[in-house]
C-alpha cells in the first residue's frame, strides 16, 4: 500500500478539521498540528509526503517552519496556504522552499489540484535516499484482509515507532484496545509499560487521582502518596478508553500534560516530568461533542493528531470466516474439543448478521456453540436472535414483515443479547441514553 501521508498546519482547528476530511476522502493519510513546535515534532519522528502549512499563526508564523522544512527535510515539498495573500508573501514563501500556494477560501478541487501538482513536481532539492520499509512480522492478533483492516494495519506501522498522539475510533466491539496494543508492542518502545484506563468505568471523581496520582493529605482517604497511571506508564504507552467520558476538570489535565509532558499529582505544585505516549479511544463523534461545548475542542484537535478508525463487522464481512476460525480454534482448546467444524447453514446465518456487537459479539457466539455442539456447529447452536429474519415470496413480498414496533423490540433484545447484557453499550450502540432504553425495555417487558 503506497498512500501519500500529508501533514497539514494550521492554528485553526476549523480549517484543519475541514482539510484533513478533504484530504482524506482522496485517501491520503493526514497528520494534524496547531503550533509550529507540533509540526516540527511530527516531521522528525513520522514519514511525511507533502507538508501543508498557514503563515499567520501565533508564536512562531508558518513561513519559519518552511525554511526549517527546506533546511532539514528538503525532500518533503511544501504547498503554502494563507488567508492574507500578498506578492511579497509569495516570493518569500517560494525562495524559502515552497512549492505551491494557495489563497483561503479555497475550493475542495482547488485543494486537490495544489497537493497532487505539490506531490508530482520535483523539489528541486537533493533528494534524500528512500529509507526501505520495514517487513511486518506479524499482524499483532489482528484478523482480517479487508481493505479497511490494511488501512488501520498500514497506520499502525506508520505510527508504532514514535510517540505520535493517536485517537483511535470504532464502535464498542470493534478491538480498539487490541490496536493500541499493536502500536506499542510492535514499536521501538515496546520494553516500556502499556496501562490500559477505562474512563468510563473508574468514576467520575475518582478518575483524576486516579491518572494523575494525589499527595498524603489532599483529600479525605490520602493516608500516603501514590502515584498515577501516567507515571506508571512512563517509557510506555498509556491507553484512555473512552476518554469521551473525561470530565472537564480531566480534559484540562489532558491537555496540559500533551502541552508541557509533565503531570501534577492531586494537593501538589510539582510538576513531574513524563515521557508517555498517549493513544486514546471513544465510540462516540469526539467532533461534534466539541462543537456542542460537551469536550474541550483543543484537546480533541491535540489527541486526533493522527486518527485510526476501525471499520465495524457489518463492513467487513470478507473477514468473518477467518475471524471465525480464529474463534472455533481458541475455544475448541479452552474447552478440549478437537476438531469442532461449522455448518454451511450456520456460516450463511453468521455472514447475513448485521452484527451490532461486533467482533466482541462474534466471539461470545462461537464460544456459545462450541459448549452447546458436539461435533459440528449447527443452526441450533445459534442464539435465537441471531437466526430471525424477514421470509419474503414472489408471490406477496410483504408476507414474513414484522410491525415498526416488533422490528424495534427485536433489534433493542438482539443488542443487548450482544454486548452481554450492559445496558450502557447497547444504549451506544442503539444511539439513545440509558434512560429511554430502560423505559423501552419496561414496554417490552409489559412492566
Amino acid at each position: 500500500m503506497d498512500k501519500k501521508s500529508v501533514l497539514i498546519v494550521d492554528d485553526s482547528y476549523d480549517m484543519l478539521e475541514v482539510i484533513q476530511r478533504q484530504l482524506s476522502r482522496l485517501h491520503y493519510t493526514t497528520f494534524q498540528a496547531s503550533a509550529v513546535q507540533d509540526a516540527i515534532d511530527i516531521l522528525e519522528n513520522s514519514n511525511v509526503d507533502l507538508l501543508v502549512t498557514d503563515l499567520q499563526m501565533p508564536v512562531t508564523n508558518g513561513m519559519e517552519l518552511v525554511k526549517y522544512s527546506a533546511q532539514n527535510h528538503p525532500e518533503i515539498p511544501v504547498l503554502v496556504i494563507t488567508g492574507y495573500p500578498s506578492v511579497a508573501g509569495a516570493v518569500e514563501a517560494v525562495k524559502s522552499g515552497a512549492l505551491e500556494y494557495l489563497v483561503k477560501p479555497f475550493t475542495a478541487n482547488e485543494l486537490k489540484d495544489a497537493v497532487q501538482k505539490a506531490l508530482k513536481q520535483p523539489t528541486q532539492r537533493n533528494k534524500k535516499p528512500a529509507k526501505k520499509k520495514k517487513a511486518i512480522a506479524n499482524t499483532w492478533g489482528i484478523i482480517g484482509q479487508s481493505e479497511g483492516i490494511q488501512e488501520v494495519m498500514y497506520l499502525i506501522s506508520k505510527v508504532n515507532n514514535n510517540k505520535v498522539t493517536t485517537l483511535i475510533t470504532g464502535e464498542s466491539g470493534t478491538g480498539k484496545e487490541l490496536v493500541a496494543r499493536a502500536i506499542h508492542y510492535s514499536g521501538k518502545n515496546s520494553k516500556g509499560p502499556f496501562v490500559a484506563v477505562n474512563c468510563g468505568a473508574i468514576p467520575e471523581n475518582l478518575l483524576e487521582s486516579e491518572l494523575f496520582g494525589f499527595s498524603k493529605g489532599s483529600f479525605t482517604g490520602a493516608i500516603d502518596n501514590r502515584q498515577g497511571f501516567f507515571q506508571a506508564a512512563d517509557g510506555g504507552t498509556i491507553f484512555l478508553d473512552e476518554i469521551g467520558n473525561a470530565s472537564p476538570a480531566v480534559q484540562t489535565r489532558l491537555l496540559r500534560v500533551i502541552q508541557e509532558k509533565e503531570i501534577t499529582r492531586i494537593g501538589t505544585n510539582q510538576p513531574i516530568p513524563i515521557n508517555t505516549r498517549i493513544i486514546a479511544a471513544t465510540n462516540s463523534d469526539l467532533y461534534s461533542m466539541s462543537k456542542a461545548g460537551n469536550f474541550r475542542e483543543d484537546l480533541y484537535y491535540r489527541l486526533n493528531v493522527i486518527s485510526i478508525s476501525i471499520p465495524p463487522l457489518r463492513e467487513r464481512k470478507d473477514d468473518i470466516p477467518e475471524l471465525t476460525n480464529y474463534f472455533l480454534q481458541k475455544f475448541s482448546k479452552e474447552f478440549d474439543k478437537k476438531n469442532i467444524v461449522l455448518s454451511d447453514t450456520a456460516a450463511q446465518i453468521l455472514e447475513r448478521h448485521s452484527w451490532p456487537g461486533n467482533i466482541r459479539e462474534l466471539e461470545n457466539i462461537i464460544q456459545r456453540a462450541i459448549i452447546l455442539c458436539d461435533q459440528k456447529i449447527e443452526q441450533q447452536h445459534l442464539p435465537l436472535y441471531i437466526k430471525s429474519h424477514p421470509v419474503t415470496t414472489d408471490e406477496n413480498p410483504t408476507v414474513g414483515f414484522l410491525s415498526l414496533k416488533e422490528v424495534e423490540k427485536r433489534h433493542i433484545i438482539k443488542t443487548l443479547e450482544a454486548v452481554d447484557g450492559n445496558k450502557t453499550k447497547a444504549a451506544s450502540i442503539l444511539g439513545i441514553n440509558r434512560k429511554t432504553l430502560r423505559e423501552k425495555l419496561k414496554d417490552i417487558s409489559g412492566t
